[in-house]
């Protein structure tokens, strides 16, 4: 059982969401970080890269994901049933590397939704002492947020750097790259990704604050106070409510509709967290709000997502014919429509009714975003699971995606939902959707007892990830038959990390 002491803080959750990182070391000798380095490089040197086969080759690498200050922080972020996601790759910068773009990593490709709420997190673990000149991991802090980078002054460069050991904990979707190695020693860093498997019902840290504080300057460059307070609210396990109390309209409302057209982008980025701040008594905000989500500058238009969910069930309706008009030519509508999705998301259960409204609409993006949304919103979904189960033979193949990651995030497998999943993941033509499938399974666990005749099929799926999750899944599930057709199929694949190109037996 992990020591309760282990887990972060209210403060190291504070720089989580705010700034999508945090440094961590674990007490391991420097002869353990040693050996590992010399090994990965031996490894690296003599057959190649490994690949998702890193760890296997390399056991003695679980025993960091082991340690209590790494399962304590994973804890604290994912939930205590969090997995190890079947992808682990490991970095090896040679002298003469050059600098990587800035990057977000790829869900199999980036046409998915990515998920404000932290369903997701990387490990970066650097097995050696890392100095500026080696070419460290560099982090863009707070922008875990944006589809697109900001291209200004927030882009500030945070160098993940340290003695061996030294790890960073990210948000998935933060922006990131490698830097260049203008130094004469080789530098490895390892990159795991986990997954949350359960949506929280309580804070999962050390937790001593039932509310936000504000960051107060402590923060990254752009204020986004308003989605920080969302984000806390959500991993609190608080599914009702936005922090935002209602109340007569505010003296000031008038002056920051004003200052939502300014032509600073500074001004409008805080004029939209302002008016969520205020919540319902701004409300006179809305229809500025609802224009503001396409704005040409990505941190304004998200805070004026996570300002009108503050506003209430009044701006459902704009954000829902914002949703039905994404169907139009032009990137601002694809813009405000995504945008629009993550306040329908953050607005919670009251936003069911006009989400399943919308699954049935001619537009493909309506479609896919309300599957999203219903899904993020989670248990008061569950009255409406018929009508979302019926995009499973949607024609395409981006809502079939949607469809199949919200079923797994209900929490609660309702009639026809299992068999759903089932019927995605032995037969839709589409890898992605069959790989959501196996993941929603594994997060129903127990419940998705019925899709173990399909779960073992999937154990013979052409593609690598589904298999994997199909594994997490059959474990997840436990009962006798899933576990015996587990150690099956796992005892036909493992691995000997003794047995290599120059020793085969």
């Amino acid at each position: 059982m992990l020591d309760p002491s282990y887990l972060l803080t209210d403060d190291q959750m504070r720089q989580f969401i705010s700034h999508g990182y945090l440094v961590l070391k674990a007490d391991f000798s420097k002869e353990f970080h040693e050996t590992m380095r010399r090994k990965i490089e031996e490894v690296m040197a003599k057959e190649g890269n490994p690949g998702n086969n890193i760890l296997p080759r390399v056991p003695e690498i679980q025993d960091v994901f082991d340690h209590p200050t790494v399962s304590g922080a994973l804890t604290s972020v994912l939930g205590p049933d969090y997995i190890m996601h079947p992808h682990r790759h490991g970095h090896y910068s040679e002298p003469g590397r050059k600098t990587q773009t800035w990057h977000k990593d790829s869900y199999w490709g980036h046409a998915k939704v990515r998920n404000h709420h932290p369903w997701w997190a990387m490990i970066f673990y650097f097995n050696q002492d890392v100095v500026e000149e080696m070419g460290p991991s560099a982090i863009m802090p707070g922008t875990q947020y944006y589809h697109a980078r900001p291209g200004d002054e927030s882009e500030v460069e945070a160098h993940v750097l340290g003695e061996a050991g030294t790890m960073a904990l990210i948000h998935y979707d933060i922006w990131h790259k490698g830097t260049a190695n203008i130094s004469d020693r080789n530098r490895s860093m390892l990159k795991f990704q986990f997954v949350r498997m359960d949506r929280p019902q309580a804070p999962t840290w050390n937790n001593t604050r039932s509310d936000w504080t504000p960051m107060n300057g402590e923060g990254p460059t752009n204020q986004h106070e308003v989605l920080w307070q969302h984000q806390w609210r959500w991993l609190s396990g608080q599914t009702t409510g936005n922090g935002a109390a209602s109340g007569p309209d505010h003296p000031s409302v008038g002056a920051l509709i004003t200052a939502l057209m300014h032509t600073d982008r500074r001004v409008r980025l805080r004029a939209a967290d302002e008016l969520g701040l205020l919540g319902q008594a701004a409300g006179d905000a809305i229809p500025a709000l609802v224009a503001a989500l396409d704005d040409d500058y990505e941190p304004v238009a998200i805070n004026a997502a996570y300002a009108l969910a503050n506003m209430g069930p009044d701006a459902i309706a704009p954000l829902t014919d914002t949703l039905r008009a994404s169907f139009q030519a032009g990137a601002s509508s694809k813009d405000a429509a995504r945008n629009a999705a993550y306040a329908l998301t953050a607005l919670g259960p009251d936003a069911v009714p006009a989400m399943a409204g919308l699954l049935s609409h001619e537009s493909e993006s309506a479609r896919g975003y309300a599957a999203y949304v219903l899904g993020e919103i989670g248990p008061a979904t569950l009255p409406v699971v018929p009508a979302l189960v019926k995009l499973a033979n949607d024609e395409s193949e981006w809502v079939r995606r949607n469809l199949v990651e919200a079923l797994g995030t209900l929490g609660e497998a309702t009639d026809g939902l299992v068999t759903t999943l089932t019927q995605a993941l032995t037969k839709d033509a589409d890898a992605q959707v069959r790989f959501t499938a196996a993941l929603s399974l594994a997060r129903l666990g127990a419940q998705a007892v019925g899709a173990v005749p399909a779960l073992q099929q999937a154990l013979k799926d052409e593609n690598r990830y589904v298999r994997a999750n199909a594994v997490d899944a059959l474990n997840r599930i436990g009962t006798p038959e899933a576990k015996d057709i587990l150690i099956h199929y796992l005892m036909a694949a493992r691995w000997c990390p003794s047995t290599t190109p120059e020793n085969l037996f």
